[in-house]
Order: C-alpha cells, then sequence, then structure tokens
C-alpha cells in the first residue's frame, strides 16, 4: 500500500488549516522532515513536514483548501523492493481462479450429500419440535376463540404502562395560572413558565413576571462571567450593498476569523483605559548609543525591547497585573512566570509571539531576540507554541504613527500596554519650558480585577522607569 502523509497536530486548540501553497509536485523524490505544504492556521503560518521518505505519488490537496489534523495531504509511491515482492504472488489467484469453479463443481454433490445426512437430523429435530408446538396451541385454543389476537395482547399492554407517566406532567401545567400570550412569550424567551412565580392573584403569572424572570437570569448569568459568542458581534442582517454599486466579497482568513471571535469574547470584558506620558529624552540619547552594540550581536535596540524590561519589572511590583480571572471557581490566578506577548504587524493581520521569562533576560538579549522573533512572525515561521503562555501584552503603533489609542485586552490576561508615536513638546521645567521627547502610554485593564488607582499606579511606575533608567538598577 502507498504510504499516506497526513496532517499531524499543530498545537493547542487548532484542529485545522487553510493550505497557502503545497511545496511538492507529483514525482518528486522528498525525504523525512522536508516541508511539503505551507499551511494557514488560526494563529499562525507553519511549513508541514513529510513524516517518510519517498517518491510523490498524489497529492490530495490544492492551494485554498481547508483540511483538518489526520487529513491526507499527498501519497508516497512504495519502494521497487516491495512492489517486485507483491508481483509475483499475483499470478498465483489468477491461475487459482478459473481452479475454484471447476473445483466446486466437483464438490458440490458431494457437499449436497452431506449436507442432506447433516440436515436430516437436524430438521428431525426441529419437526419434532414444532409438533410439540402445535399439540400445545391444539390444547390451549379451546380456552381463548382467537388464539392469535390474544398472544398479541399481551405486548399491546406495554403502551398503556408507557402512557403512565407521561400523564403524570399534565396536572403540573394545569396548576400554573397563566394566559396563551404569556406562555407564548415565555416560549419567545426562553423562560420554563414553570420556574415563574407568578404575581397576580392566586399565583396568576402576568407577562410582567416573565420579563421580570427573564430579566434576572440575564443579570445572574452576567455578574458571574460575561461572555460574547464568537461572531455574535456584526453578526447582523445586512442590506443588499450590490444595490448601490460595484461589489466584491471575499473569505476571511484563518487569522483574520480567530482575531474577529477573539476580539469578540475580549469585549466582554469591563475595559477601562488609563492615559500617561514619558519623557524619554535621556533615555532616547542612551538608546542610540548603545543601538550599534546591540546591531552587532544581530538584534536592534528599539523602545519596544526596553519597555519590555521594564514591565517585567512593573509586573513583580504590582502582581494582579499577572494574573487570570476565573469565574467558574470564583479565583484569580497569580501567576510567578513574566512571558509577555509583543503584538506584530503582518501581511496575514495581527500575530502576537511571546518571549518567555522576560524578566531573566537582559534589554541586550530581548532586543535579540524580539526582532528574531518579529522577522519569523513576519516570515509565516512561528509556530503555534511560540504564541501560547502569554501573561501580559505590549502593543506598539509607534512607527506608524498616532497620538494614542486604546488596546483591547488579549483575553485571559487582564491588561495590555499601548505605546504611540513619540514627539517632542514644550514642557515647563525650572522656570522655562524646554523641548522633550515624550511617549504616550496607553494602559487597558480588567477593571474585576484592577482598580483605577492601582492602573495610575502601575503606569506611572512605567513611565518614570523610563524616565530613570537607573531605576531598574535600584528597583528591579
Amino acid at each position: 500500500m502507498a504510504t499516506e502523509i497526513k496532517l499531524p497536530a499543530l498545537g493547542e486548540n487548532v484542529d485545522s488549516g487553510t493550505v497557502v501553497k503545497v511545496l511538492v509536485s507529483a514525482g518528486d523524490s522528498i525525504t523525512a522532515d522536508q516541508p511539503v505544504v505551507d499551511l494557514e492556521t488560526d494563529k499562525a503560518s507553519v511549513e508541514v513536514p513529510a513524516s517518510a521518505s519517498g517518491k510523490v505519488k498524489e497529492i490530495r490537496v490544492k492551494e485554498g483548501d481547508t483540511v483538518k489534523v489526520g487529513q491526507v495531504l499527498l501519497t508516497l509511491e512504495e519502494a521497487a523492493a516491495e512492489t517486485k515482492k507483491e508481483a509475483k504472488p499475483q499470478p498465483a489467484p489468477e491461475e487459482e481462479a478459473p481452479q475454484k469453479p471447476e473445483a466446486r463443481e466437483a464438490q458440490a454433490p458431494a457437499e449436497r450429500e452431506r449436507a442432506k445426512h447433516q440436515v436430516t437430523p437436524a430438521a428431525s429435530k426441529e419437526e419434532s419440535l414444532q409438533k410439540a408446538a402445535e399439540a400445545q396451541e391444539e390444547n390451549e385454543k379451546p380456552a381463548p376463540p382467537a388464539p392469535p389476537e390474544r398472544a398479541a395482547g399481551p405486548p399491546r399492554r406495554q403502551p398503556e404502562v408507557v402512557r403512565f407517566p407521561k400523564q403524570e406532567p399534565e396536572p403540573s401545567r394545569e396548576v400554573v395560572a397563566a394566559a396563551p400570550n404569556v406562555r407564548r412569550m415565555a416560549r419567545e424567551l426562553g423562560v420554563d413558565i414553570n420556574e415563574v412565580t407568578g404575581t397576580g392573584r392566586d399565583g396568576h403569572i402576568s407577562e410582567a413576571d416573565v420579563r421580570n424572570y427573564a430579566r434576572s437570569i440575564i443579570l445572574n448569568s452576567t455578574a458571574r462571567q460575561i461572555t460574547v459568542k464568537p461572531g455574535a458581534v456584526g453578526a447582523i442582517d445586512l442590506p443588499d450593498f450590490s444595490r448601490f454599486g460595484e461589489i466584491e466579497r471575499k473569505p476571511m482568513s484563518s487569522v483574520r476569523r480567530k482575531t474577529a471571535e477573539h476580539l469578540s469574547e475580549a469585549w466582554g470584558i469591563p475595559h477601562v483605559t488609563h492615559f500617561d506620558s514619558a519623557d524619554i529624552t535621556d533615555l532616547e540619547r542612551l538608546r542610540k548609543d548603545f543601538a550599534k552594540k546591540v546591531e552587532e550581536g544581530g538584534g536592534k535596540l528599539t523602545i519596544t525591547a526596553v519597555v519590555l524590561k521594564v514591565v517585567a519589572t512593573a509586573l513583580k511590583t504590582f502582581a494582579q497585573f499577572n494574573t487570570t480571572l476565573d469565574l467558574a471557581r470564583e479565583e484569580i490566578i497569580y501567576k510567578r512566570y513574566y512571558n509577555i506577548g509583543v503584538a506584530v504587524d503582518t501581511d496575514r493581520g495581527l500575530l502576537v509571539p511571546v518571549i518567555r521569562e522576560v524578566d531573566k533576560k537582559n534589554i541586550h538579549e530581548l532586543a535579540v531576540e524580539l526582532t528574531q522573533l518579529a522577522e519569523k512572525t513576519r516570515d509565516k515561521k512561528l509556530a503555534v507554541e511560540e504564541m501560547q503562555g502569554g501573561t501580559f501584552t505590549i502593543t506598539n503603533l509607534g512607527a506608524i504613527g498616532g497620538s494614542g489609542f486604546t488596546p483591547i485586552i488579549n483575553s485571559p490576561e487582564v491588561a495590555i500596554l499601548g505605546i504611540a508615536r513619540a514627539n517632542h513638546q514644550a514642557v515647563f521645567s525650572d522656570g522655562e519650558f524646554k523641548p522633550r521627547l515624550m511617549l504616550p502610554l496607553a494602559l487597558s485593564f480588567d477593571h474585576r480585577v484592577i482598580d483605577g488607582a492601582d492602573a495610575a499606579r502601575f503606569l506611572r511606575w512605567v513611565a518614570e522607569a523610563l524616565e530613570e533608567p537607573f531605576k531598574l538598577t535600584i528597583e528591579g
């Protein structure tokens, strides 16, 4: 049989992907671990390697196909030695094939005779049993006038036993006093009318009772956990836009679809955004002085690299920002590790690779790792595992522009830091105005876990650490 190359497991909560490009052709000789398909999942783009070596016999997928884990991507031809071995036994069945009917014809009379001898005693036993049964039936015939109908009678009594419990709910339903229009409203709202307490005379249920009951369910569920179903936001009835002019429809990419679902869920979190700014005039001078040394090590010394180190230290000082809220168990999960995600802009959408153990690395190491990880993300070589395990996220739009924005929390995290473009401002200091380079900062946080005062302290600590780099040495 041909060897099948199937789509392997891609990572946690990833069960399918879209084929971006097929990297091999029929007839190609490939080796194990050689990339054969470029695949785009909900979280990243990956190259799927072959699990065996051989010659490509058939390609089962094409660009644009959605494939699931375990689905066959292509097949490989068998080795020549194996095909020869399989070729030898083939004539044997072909030679035996014409002999089988003859053998069967020759053996048929003998088998029939044997069958007769074998069937006869069995048949005699069956006949004797049938005769005994018939004798019993004849003895029973005088009692019931219609044996067949009486025989069928007992099974028909079983449905009566089944109907009995079905009649039990009917009295309970009659106890509920509600008009037809009230019952209809309850059905439309998905409310069990039997659970509603009537406030009318003799417990009569009104439309107001049904509405109040439905409202209480919504409020209670919201208090326990605010959730938004994937795709609910924006899933509305749209007009026919083609009536107004030419349109074009394009399917959402896997990354864009997953981003939309994730942000729809995150939007249900009670967001609050706190703004501040940091004077990075001195920091920018130091950054330029050390930039060349970092470039020699293979990285770029950006403001984001510095902010990574600052935030990791801040998370140790303000532990509630490095948590996750578990409403099901009514607990707050405090994480003792510091993995920070950095949003990267790509042609497929926004992806967030995660830099692990930021607190254990210096700024030089972080700058090199951040540069390499960003390039890997844009080149579609980022693995799914490299986007998992984050505890906090940083997103920097300074290279593009803008004076500020409100970032959306990357759930299940509880906070995200947004950085806008630094700009020169006239700052009054020591009795005069001086030009200073100011960096806009925006901190969005989950108000269920973090209070506004704590958010203000956190962001001010980050700003002061950027204004006074020596602060990291003293407090970090």
